[in-house]
């Protein structure tokens, strides 16, 4: 009896070694993915379990080396969708329960590795971000002229590994915002005395962090993000805009002041003069805390245009900006708005807003909304503002001709430029010209 108790004990034992064996190395990498943007290249490895992973730099050559263990299959890699200038190869070698993959690189970086858990359509993920800093430095900041274009910085929401929320027939988010973005930037770069600068061209990802940096590094008078809103029921409709809170705004402000090192960048030719004082932090403090009270009071106002114009194409799910802890909406120094353009949840509002037609008709209601906004209140060294101070209040015995001959304007262009109905005009009347 005892003997087959031991026996019974040791097959036991093997049985649970067994399975625990086999589900040791139950994990398996099932494809791979380089998603390259202009100044970062973010590889995605899709596996069918959580990873469990080691990684450190090599140099002499430049490599990047992840070690996998659990994982079944031995060293073959899966097929590998996309390339980057930063990768010159992937490679790998492995055993039944473990796998290295080397990433030979053209130049030295400093790479972030980092899982992901499931998010629709995606599974487990082990994410590999490489920042290429040789391009991020060569960007030249654009140039400061006497009578300045007003740069609006424009965001895409999502793109690339992160789809964002998915409508009822299958659309990603993200393919609804560049279109948007898109056909935005085209109206605005059209628009003297506006330039628009995107924050993503193409399909693929951008941490939130580099957004508002990418917007900072072009000095961007405002950052406008595009996203479609999604609900839990098909119901909610309409679009809303949304600007930073001020519980987010006053913790910006504070990580801020802990960087010295980007008081520089952050204030400008303001920290030469403060830079080494022993007073620095306490006037960086003044000078952000008023840098972030006319980046809301701009923002909330052109969230109020932007309603404005978007209310007259589409129903408005809120009526008014609302304040919210947004990453991209994070900072307190540049003006930023978040505008939802609809609900992709929605399936009547998905059909509209995969529509090419109502694509364009958002893209200019954003576009109207912008202009008026800035030439309410142009930025002083702006190209609108100039044109602001060209007005003329009209005197007894003017005419529209005798205003146009003085200013070296045709009639028709400063009728078209004011939007008059007819020649006549009125004494006390401001015209502007054009």
């Amino acid at each position: 009896m005892k003997n087959n108790n031991k026996f019974l004990y040791c097959a036991g034992l093997t049985i649970l070694w067994f399975f625990s064996a086999f589900s040791y190395a139950s994990n398996q990498v099932q494809s791979i993915r380089i998603w390259p943007s202009p100044d970062n290249t973010r590889v995605v490895l899709d596996l069918s379990a959580a990873p469990q992973y080691k990684s450190f730099s090599l140099d002499s050559p430049d490599r990047l080396v992840i070690d996998l263990s659990n994982i079944a299959g031995g060293g073959a890699l899966p097929k590998i969708d996309g390339e980057s200038q930063l990768i010159k190869a992937i490679r790998s070698s492995g055993d039944n329960n473990s796998m290295r993959i080397v990433l030979d690189l053209t130049s030295k970086v400093k790479p972030t590795v980092f899982s992901l858990t499931p998010t629709a359509p995606y599974g487990h993920r082990l994410v590999i971000d490489l920042p290429d800093k040789q391009r991020t430095e060569s960007r030249p900041p654009p140039s400061i002229r006497a009578a300045r274009d007003i740069i609006i910085a424009i965001d895409a929401g999502h793109g690339g590994e992160d789809p964002g929320s998915i409508g009822p027939s299958g659309i990603f988010e993200k393919n609804l915002t560049l279109p948007i973005a898109n056909r935005l930037a085209e109206l605005i770069n059209k628009e003297p005395g506006m330039r628009a600068v995107m924050v993503r061209t193409g399909d693929y990802f951008i941490h939130v962090n580099r957004r508002t940096e990418v917007a900072r590094g072009q000095q961007a008078d405002l950052l406008v993000s595009i996203h479609a809103d999604a609900f839990t029921s098909p119901q909610p409709k309409g679009a809303s805009v949304w600007v930073l809170s001020l519980r987010r705004a006053t913790t910006e402000v504070g990580r801020m002041l802990e960087q010295t090192e980007r008081h520089s960048e952050l204030l400008g030719g303001v920290a030469e003069i403060i830079r080494d004082s022993a007073n620095e932090r306490y006037l960086a403090q003044t000078v952000l805390d008023l840098s972030m009270n006319h980046s809301m009071v701009t923002a909330y106002q052109a969230a109020n245009q932007v309603l404005a114009e978007l209310g007259k194409i589409t129903s408005l799910h809120q009526a008014k900006p609302q304040a919210a802890s947004l990453g991209v909406l994070k900072s307190p120094d540049i003006p930023s708005i978040l505008v939802e353009v609809g609900f992709i949840s929605n399936p009547k509002e998905e059909k509209q807003l995969k529509s090419a037609s109502h694509q364009a008709r958002l893209a200019q209601s954003l576009h109207r909304a912008l202009k008026r906004h800035f030439e309410l209140a142009p930025p002083a060294d702006s190209l609108f503002a100039q044109q602001r101070a060209r007005e003329h209040k009209v005197q007894a015995g003017e005419s529209l001709s005798l205003l146009a001959q003085r200013y070296d304007v045709s009639v028709d262009a400063l009728r078209s430029h004011n939007q008059l109905a007819n020649d006549s005009i009125r004494i006390g009347q401001v015209l502007r010209i054009p």
